[in-house]
């Protein structure tokens, strides 16, 4: 990783997240009366506090703020580097490997100009989208949709395994869809199981249930 260090919580949730602004915004006076800063700026700066997630980062992209205001890319990389020159601000990124190829770009508020009582209202900020996200993700978990007989065969289709859709379904409902005494949590997780387990069994019978082997979780969603 190159341009700074990012937060392993951080990295661990990315993938997990959307961009869902808070219902409120922040401009310190710092900022607010800067004349060196245009209006725009101090306005992205806004947009950048309610985006904070719980490890303090924004990882919004340009073309999502582009498409938010309206204006090209090269207008908010303008606006980004006004933020950080003044050091209001501090970017970093992750990279592909093996390239220099920019992944995900990350941006954090920088605590130091502000005063005492913006940090304090920034950190219960940070405190209100922890309890935010955290509330989502239990949700979701206990929101477990199953799927339909031909959801499952598009997604089969879709990965051109053999996969028989029916004895699919018919195995978990005749299990409540359940792991174990958990519930599933992605039955598309549980298909590439199958698909798997019959592969390194040198097998293309991919349909029955007798490949799970007993002990293990086929539905944590990790493959």
């Amino acid at each position: 990783m190159r341009g700074g260090e990012i937060s392993s919580s951080y990295l661990k949730n990315y993938n997990t997240m959307k961009e869902q602004p808070n219902f409120f915004s922040v401009i310190p006076a710092g900022v607010r009366y800067d004349k060196d800063l245009t209006p725009n700026a101090k306005l992205l700066y806004a947009e950048i506090t309610s985006l904070l997630s719980m490890s303090g980062a924004c990882y919004a992209s340009n073309k999502y703020f582009s498409d938010l205001y309206g204006k090209n890319k090269v207008t908010i990389s303008r606006w980004i580097k006004e933020l950080k020159e003044r050091g209001y601000i501090s970017v970093s990124y992750t990279y592909k490997e093996g390239s220099n190829e920019i992944a995900n770009r990350y941006i954090q508020i920088c605590l130091d100009p502000l005063s005492k009582n913006d940090k304090g209202v920034l950190t219960k900020m940070l405190k209100s989208s922890n309890t935010s996200i955290n509330n989502k993700s239990i949700n979701n978990k206990v929101n477990f949709k199953k799927p339909t007989i031909i959801e499952v065969k598009e997604y089969c289709t879709e990965r051109k395994n053999n996969v028989d859709a029916e004895t699919f379904c018919d195995f978990y409902e005749s299990k409540d869809w359940l792991i174990g005494k958990n519930k599933m949590k992605s039955w598309k997780a549980c298909v590439r199981t199958w698909e798997k387990s019959s592969i390194n069994n040198n097998t293309n019978d991919r349909t029955t249930s007798h490949r799970h082997s007993k002990g293990k979780d086929y539905g944590d969603g990790s493959f």
